[in-house]
């Protein structure tokens, strides 16, 4: 697989609302109505993953191999978020970004999420032969 290197630097920022899906009470991590760990996680997650779509082919994706974030404060059912996403680092297949999160000028998450460039059709492949056996 060639594998491109995506510019190091790129940045992405995205807004999203806290909606009753996405508190602890609704998750379980949690019994108040506000921003899950689970949820903000995800936010960045799908952050750093779009800036990845942005510069690779469409046979390749990035799926998601470490999370090392701190949740510093809560944001409300209803608040907008907005997350952002930079890419720091490139070794080969393995890309890492640096996340953050805010609530009005506030923030409330940060840390580093690693992401691993694969061919989709051979991932999804070894998947199915795995259930298969």
């Amino acid at each position: 697989m060639d594998i491109p290197m995506l510019p190091i630097g790129s940045e992405l920022s995205r807004k999203y609302i806290v909606t009753s899906e996405h508190t602890a009470k609704f998750l379980g991590s949690g019994d108040v109505e506000v921003l899950s760990t689970p949820s903000m996680i995800a936010f960045m997650e799908n952050t750093a993953r779009e800036i990845s779509q942005m510069y690779l082919p469409e046979n390749l994706t990035t799926v998601g191999i470490k999370v090392d974030v701190r949740h510093l404060n809560p944001a409300p059912k209803g608040a907008e978020i907005t997350v952002s996403a930079k890419l720091i680092q490139q070794d080969r297949r393995k890309l890492v970004f640096e996340v953050k999160a805010f609530w009005k000028d506030e923030l409330i998450g940060e840390g580093l999420h690693e992401r691993f460039i694969v061919d989709r059709d051979k991932f999804l492949s070894k998947i199915k032969d795995k259930l298969s056996r």
